[in-house]
């Protein structure tokens, strides 16, 4: 099977059956007890990424047991593939061949357990990177795209199935990925398709103090395969996000949280009985699409997953006809809050001030012209 018509069987699985994604990579390296010398020396230690060249014998072991556990799709180990994050290793000018080698090693293993019936998936890991446009403020937009397209054309050169940019938790940098990507399957001359999931904090928002509405409705115009939550906390705390992106998502729905929260030491608790009941009830109420794990996470908890999946059907989207805007928060455009009043000076081409703002680069000028229009009354 073309990686073409694997991408287009898994779009078309998604309304047949809840897809069973697989579970932790930082938690399961972690539990090998790996030395700097299995990262390639003292100064890639921690590096999990380095162990795709390193050691992939571990990195493959990882992959089987999943696959075996029933997982239909195994992640690429590049969580933190882009320069950004390999850069901080002295490694950014492996990009390419770290990804792209993580990509071949999932497929190869992929195409040991899949049959005709059964095809198994291989997602490209993108985490978050280590640096943030709007909650610290130490890289650019255009920084950011760069290395996601970087990264985006190594992996689909690597022959990925589906895109998953996971535990996002800055909009503007989830944006600027997006672009990322589309660059990057246009210099690989490939179609993907991607998954977005965010993290959604204790606080109930993203770092960058985005809700699950305010993120899905930001991103509500793009083509995703799916978009979901993953990371941050265990399925407690996802309960009233997941439900409310369910009952307000166009897109298919994935959820794949920590075993629970972690102790002091970064340790994870939940055992795979306690959270597969849990989750149950997500896929049970009809929330989801694509289920899975993410820290702590293991081959015991996917196979117990895996069996639970199989008693419930996938959500079935249902079109949400409203008027919604957002930033920090949403404001629905409701008949009861009509007229909404709109401030049209932060618009370059309708204000010439603004624009010289912008171009210029005086962003702390532009937006207090934003901020002066909603001390006058406006809304949006």
């Amino acid at each position: 099977m073309s990686a073409a018509a694997r991408s287009d069987r898994l779009r078309a699985l998604l309304a047949e059956r809840i897809v069973v994604l697989d579970g932790a990579t930082g938690t399961y390296i972690q539990g090998r007890d790996l030395t700097a010398r299995d990262f390639g020396g003292p100064e890639y230690e921690g590096c999990n990424e380095h162990l795709v060249l390193t050691r992939p014998d571990v990195v493959r072991e990882m992959h089987e047991g999943y696959l075996a556990a029933g997982a239909d799709i195994v992640e690429t180990d590049t969580f933190g593939g882009t320069r950004i994050v390999l850069g901080e290793y002295g490694l950014q000018d492996k990009v390419h061949e770290i990804n792209a080698t993580a990509a071949r090693l999932a497929r190869e293993v992929c195409a040991r357990f899949e049959t005709p019936d059964r095809p198994r998936f291989v997602a490209g890991s993108m985490g978050p990177g280590t640096k943030t446009i709007s909650v610290i403020g130490n890289i650019t937009f255009d920084a950011v795209t760069a290395a996601y397209a970087e990264q985006t054309a190594a992996l689909a050169e690597g022959g990925v199935d589906v895109l998953f940019l996971e535990t996002q938790n800055d909009t503007l940098n989830v944006k600027a990925a997006l672009l990322g990507i589309a660059q990057g399957l246009a210099i690989a001359g490939r179609e993907v398709p991607v998954v977005l999931s965010v993290s959604i904090e204790l606080q109930g928002c993203m770092l960058a103090g985005q809700s699950i509405e305010a993120v899905y409705v930001s991103v509500a115009h793009r083509d995703l395969l799916a978009m979901g939550l993953n990371c941050a906390t265990g399925p407690d705390f996802m309960t009233d996000h997941l439900r409310t992106l369910a009952q307000l998502s166009r897109f298919p729905v994935s959820c794949f949280p920590n075993a629970g929260l972690p102790d002091e030491e970064g340790h994870y608790h939940e055992t795979p009985e306690v959270m597969v009941a849990k989750l149950e009830r997500f896929c049970a109420e009809g929330w989801v699409n694509i289920i899975g794990g993410c820290c702590g996470t293991t081959a015991e908890h996917i196979r117990m997953i895996a069996e639970m999946a199989r008693r419930h059907r996938p959500r079935s989207a249902a079109p949400v006809r409203r008027t919604i805007v957002s930033g920090i928060d949403v404001l629905p455009i409701e008949d009861d809050r009509r007229p909404v009043v709109v401030g049209e000076r932060t618009n370059v081409i309708g204000s010439r001030k603004f624009k010289e703002l912008v171009v210029g680069g005086d962003l702390d000028q532009a937006a207090e012209v934003g901020r002066r229009q909603v001390r006058g009354g406006a809304q949006v």
